[in-house]
């Protein structure tokens, strides 16, 4: 099997840096696994906050809610707007 580690690049620097913390654990744990040969498939579907980020980056690419780094920043700072004018009214 051939990995396209330039897809795993570009997806990487798609994710936000909250996600970018758990997928950065995730692999921990997996490399640590397979270091160990402890690994399982099985542990995968068992791991409920890497289902719960599955679910949510599915439901982002169903609603056209995917940003490179430029656009997700833009994002985020209009959403930090809208919260502090929430805050001052």
């Amino acid at each position: 099997m051939s990995v396209n580690r330039e897809e795993i690049k570009r997806l990487i620097d798609r994710i936000s840096e909250k996600d970018a913390k758990k997928v950065l654990g995730f692999l921990e744990k997996l490399g640590s696994r397979i270091e160990n040969q402890t690994f399982s498939p099985s542990d995968l579907s068992e791991d409920k906050a890497l289902i719960d980020q599955i679910i949510a980056s599915r439901k982002d690419r169903e609603s056209g809610r995917i940003y490179n780094k430029e656009e997700g920043l833009e994002y985020l700072r209009e959403n930090v707007k809208g919260f502090e004018r929430k805050q001052y009214f």
